[in-house]
């Protein structure tokens, strides 16, 4: 039997603790960061995904040693090679985020176009343009951009982004953290990922202000000092198995996390009649026999997360009543929901607008996994669903959840 797909009996609630691991969309930029370091760095609380052990790869190849262990990750060197090899950034759109540090330490670099999740554009443009305003120079050949320093270093400037990107603004900030002089970000994105990694490089002498707002200051330093820092909570992974309490009417402990960093999901949550207990660094989520429709719209943050988009609708198809869901941030982010038809879920897609009837209960179907998070919102379903259902193309899973089944099964899921 495949490896990469879930038998799954529901309609069973789900009880006990779990704790959320350190954040995908955090831990990435920050393995990117290691390559401004002269000397050694530490990070902690790093969860064992398919995308950091991709990360980590990456890094190697480019010169820098590193030790995985434990959840710690240990960095020692400096870059030494340009080019980041092609069958590695293929797998993963994040591999991207190297270009701005490797070019800050190198003066050149010579990066494949990426791959990732097929959730839509995700263009690559704003990240060139902020690091031509600091003094690159940029060309594409044979589906590779080559980028230069002509005088061997960032210098500061103002950068203004006509769309909020958090790629982009982890680009720009990894960039003019070595530059001379001082660089403005106008438009930054605002995630709880770009104040970690600006929390990280200010604990290693950087002059970062402005974290968390949408106008971002920094003053160049000459060098990075070597730090231990420890990844945020994924906020995603503390979402989606929110929902998993809320779809199983079941009573979930969630531990170890920032509940700040998703009070806009949690007062969606609310809306749906959930009851939520919020403590210091652990959430309490209990599901209640009778949902409410809830309509939400995907926005930047401290919006509601596009990235939690896929699991709330699935909540939504056994809700009392009519939901209406927007997806603002990427255009190809309904691909879960031919699969949630097959367990008889009624929904309509308009554009970027999704319209859902809700019903009691889901019914078990066989549904194969689009992308990361369309898998963990067809998880959340066969969780409620009437019967036996199997989750097929799990790969995508790997990438963004660690121990995954490991959790599920210690709160009592029915699962092989």
């Amino acid at each position: 039997m495949s490896k990469d797909r879930l038998i799954i009996k529901g309609g069973k609630p789900l009880f006990g603790d779990v704790k959320i691991s350190g954040a995908k969309n955090a831990v990435l930029p920050l393995i990117s960061m290691s390559l401004l370091f002269e000397k050694s760095f530490t990070l902690e609380n790093v969860p064992d995904l398919a995308d950091t052990r991709l990360m980590i790869k990456l890094i190697n190849a480019l010169g820098i040693m590193t030790k995985f262990y434990n959840g710690v990750i240990d960095f020692h060197g400096e870059p030494q090679n340009i080019e980041a090899p092609k069958e590695l950034v293929s797998k993963m759109r994040a591999s991207f985020l190297i270009l701005a540090p490797l070019l800050s330490k190198k003066h050149n670099a010579i990066i494949p176009m990426p791959g990732g999740c097929e959730i839509g554009e995700r263009p690559i443009n704003y990240h060139i343009e902020a690091l031509q305003r600091l003094g690159a120079e940029t060309s594409f050949q044979n589906g590779f951009l080559k980028a230069t320093l002509p005088n061997g270093k960032f210098y500061g400037n103002i950068i203004k982004f006509p769309q909020v990107s958090v790629g982009a603004t982890e680009c720009a900030v990894m960039a003019a953290t070595l530059a001379t002089g001082k660089t403005l970000i106008y438009n930054a994105a605002k995630e709880p990922e770009i104040v970690d990694l600006g929390n990280c490089l200010n604990l290693a002498g950087a002059k970062i202000k402005g974290l968390g707002t949408d106008v971002i200051e920094i003053d160049g330093v000459s060098k990075l000092n070597p730090v231990t820092y420890s990844v945020i909570p994924d906020r995603i992974e503390a979402g989606s198995f929110a929902i998993i309490a809320s779809i199983t009417q079941g009573e979930i402990n969630l531990l170890n996390l920032n509940p700040n960093d998703l009070n806009t999901f949690f007062e969606k949550l609310k809306q749906t009649n959930v009851n939520i207990e919020v403590y210091n660094d652990t959430v309490k989520v209990k599901g209640v026999s009778k949902i409410n429709s809830v309509n939400v719209q995907t926005e930047p943050h401290p919006g509601f997360p596009t990235d939690l988009q896929a699991q709330f609708m699935s909540l939504m198809c056994v809700a009392n009543g009519k939901s209406i869901i927007e997806e603002n941030i990427f255009e190809n982010r309904f691909m879960h929901v031919p699969e949630l038809r097959k367990m008889k879920a009624s929904i309509k897609i308009n554009g970027n607008v999704a319209t859902v009837n809700g019903l009691k209960q889901l019914q078990a179907a066989f549904v194969k996994a689009t992308d990361l998070r369309a898998s963990m919102s067809l998880i959340a379903a066969s969780l409620n669903a009437n019967g036996e259902s199997v989750v097929s193309d799990l790969s995508h899973l790997k990438r963004g959840y660690e121990n995954f089944e490991e959790k599920l099964f210690n709160i009592g899921a029915d699962i092989r």
